[in-house]
């Protein structure tokens, strides 16, 4: 019947998807690169109906209400830090942000009772037979299961490993954008300051629960660059590179950096890949149609978390017809959204100084804002979700 599934990532699709394939009966394996959950991260936003509604049939709505930030105005400044341009809460949060290391803890716990999480190893082979999929790991280990699902984000593994290399998959949309925490020792208030020079952002706000800390995020516009991805130190160069010369607050902020423990660093890009599944393995959130940043990503993740767990318990063991659903469903919704990340770089960090200019006068403009907003929340909710029987809770335990 197709119960025991391995899940590639344990963020925000892989525990999502987790959790409701437990609920449905299934017996799923996740497995996660990192020794343990990643925790802070950058805050991540649901709007709209189709969100909230996955949100609430999770039970996870009161949860998420008592973590959230609260929303995070973002106000632009120049060199002397007079503002330019104030951006409301819900223009970049919708109507619930909490931080992603929140959100992906309140699904690891929940999804947990039912879940086999298997941290610090990664799967490095698949082969598929006709009846299940073979996976090597780095560990040393192998094991057979019928079905893989790669929610293992914009890089995929899983997607590389089956389907093909990355760069047949994800396109640079010309930016890079890195996170790190730091003191808050430039008294940064509620929200986000940010400075801009073209093709540039240097922004920094306070931990909305530790007034003490605070944290950065940079954008830059640039070619696709080619760099170590686990080389800390590298990235960090980069940045400094992008950035030296700079006014404001920039010097300082680069100065927190070189001593920063942790750091986020990752071009702006999105994935588009044909055909979400192939045999026995299916893609699911960025992995298959995501953007860096901007495109709702967090949203759509756990819709196609819902509606892939959903469409294989409706499938009774027929996966094939079960990812044809799944993608059917989704995949002109994932593409609305994803759309939004296309314009992300150039709106944080617009190339020119008139550029700068248009955006901070035209977005002033309360009317303009408030149609950005609206139509976010309507691009949020353009897929009826279907409801899927599910056994209950009190049926889980026996379930596994």
């Amino acid at each position: 019947m197709n119960r025991n599934v391995l899940i590639s990532g344990a963020s925000i699709a892989g525990p999502a998807l987790a959790y409701w394939l437990g609920r449905h009966g299934f017996q799923p394996t996740v497995v996660e690169l990192a020794p343990a959950l990643r925790q802070g991260g950058h805050a991540v936003g649901f709007r709209g109906e189709t969100h909230l509604t996955v949100l609430e049939r999770m039970g996870l709505l009161p949860e998420l209400r008592r973590v959230q930030t609260g929303g995070t105005p973002m106000r632009f400044v120049d060199e002397r830090g007079r503002t330019r341009l104030d951006l409301p809460a819900e223009f970049a949060g919708g109507e619930i942000e909490v931080l992603r290391g929140d959100l992906a803890r309140v699904l690891y716990e929940h999804s947990a009772p039912y879940t086999e999480y298997v941290f610090g190893d990664s799967i490095v082979s698949l082969t598929e037979t006709s009846s299940s999929v073979r996976a090597d790991f780095r560990s040393g280990i192998s094991r057979d299961f019928d079905l893989v699902i790669g929610a293992d984000g914009l890089h995929s593994n899983v997607r590389r490993l089956t389907f093909g290399p990355e760069e047949d998959y994800v396109s640079h949309l010309g930016y890079y954008a890195a996170t790190w925490q730091l003191r808050n020792d430039l008294g940064a208030g509620r929200g986000s300051i940010g400075y801009n020079v073209p093709g540039r952002l240097a922004s920094v706000g306070t931990d909305h629960r530790d007034p003490a800390r605070a944290g950065a995020f940079f954008v830059f516009a640039a070619p696709e660059l080619s760099y170590d991805r686990h080389d800390l130190e590298q990235q960090k160069r980069l940045i400094d590179n992008a950035f030296s010369g700079l006014s404001w607050e920039v010097p300082r902020l680069l100065d927190s950096l070189h001593q920063a423990p942790d750091l986020y660093f990752d071009s702006i890009s999105r994935a588009d890949v044909d055909t979400w599944s192939t045999g026995r393995v299916c893609l699911v959130g960025d992995a298959a149609c995501g953007a860096t940043i901007g495109g709702m990503g967090t949203g759509t993740a756990v819709v196609a978390a819902y509606v892939l767990a959903g469409e294989l318990a409706r499938a009774q063991g027929d996966h094939l017809a079960a990812f044809a659903r799944y993608e059917s469903r989704l995949r002109k919704y994932a593409e609305g959204c994803q759309a939004g990340g296309d314009r992300t770089g150039k709106f944080l960090a617009p190339a020119t100084a008139t550029g700068i200019r248009l955006r901070n006068t035209l977005l002033s403009r309360r009317l303009l804002l408030n149609g950005m907003l609206k139509l976010g929340e309507k691009v949020s909710s353009t897929v009826a979700l279907p409801s899927y029987p599910a056994a209950s809770a009190g049926d889980w335990h026996g379930l596994h």
